[in-house]
């Protein structure tokens, strides 16, 4: 499946959706978004540089102004006005996703190479009861590197959180429950964001594998879009 494919499949059509596989022809970066990476190794500033790249496509896609993404609070991008996004990037894979806020409140993505997590990750970011689904799940579908995809699930989690509530969200605070149908929903175990009048207490999404790569994804559509 095609990077962009991949990444779009686990988002809805409201949300446009660009990836790259690699570096080339990447940049230039905006002054405002240099200073996140001035002193940073060459990976990490290359990796930067296409994320921003990415994002100024998809926003060009989107009919938006194809400006400058710095980074803000937390290191989350800075979007346009009236723009929500999320910006990811892993070894081999770099992504962007961007949508009006008229039609989705948030956005989070993550993007990760499919292989299992080192050893010890996985009792940091799950609960027991977490870790006895993956082992469920792990049985009936052998296939997917389920701790990988509890984590990149959890990384969506807090992309799509962080921007409605400005605030941390820790490994623990959401119970994420995989499906093998490519969908997940995370249960937050702390107080959601109210969101149009509603109090968010969970975030639904999906996950998709492709090319050595798992892909996870949340768009948290605004109340009657």
């Amino acid at each position: 499946m095609e990077p962009v494919a991949l990444l779009s499949s686990v988002l809805p059509p409201s949300v446009v959706a660009v990836a790259r596989l690699a570096d080339d022809d990447a940049g230039p970066l905006h002054a405002s978004e240099e200073t996140a990476v001035a002193r940073a190794v060459e990976t990490r500033r290359a990796e930067f540089t296409t994320g921003r790249t990415c994002a100024r496509e998809a926003l060009s896609s989107l009919g938006a102004p194809a400006e400058a993404v710095p980074v803000g609070e937390q290191r989350a991008p800075v979007w346009p006005d009236g723009v929500v996004g999320s910006i990811t990037h892993t070894r081999g894979f770099r992504g962007a996703a961007v949508a009006w806020r008229s039609a989705v409140r948030s956005v989070g993505i993550d993007a990760e190479v499919h292989d299992a997590v080192p050893d010890g990750v996985l009792d940091v970011v799950s609960s027991p009861g977490e870790r006895a689904v993956l082992d469920r799940l792990s049985a009936e579908r052998p296939d997917v590197a389920w701790d990988r995809l509890l984590f990149s699930a959890k990384e969506s989690v807090y992309k799509a959180w962080f921007p409605l509530t400005g605030r941390w969200l820790g490994f623990e605070d959401a119970e994420l429950e995989p499906a093998v149908d490519g969908t997940f929903v995370a249960r937050l175990l702390v107080e959601g964001p109210t969101v149009d009048g509603v109090v968010v207490s969970s975030f639904a999404g999906r996950w998709a594998v492709g090319g050595g790569i798992l892909v996870t994804g949340i768009a948290l559509a605004a109340r009657g879009a």
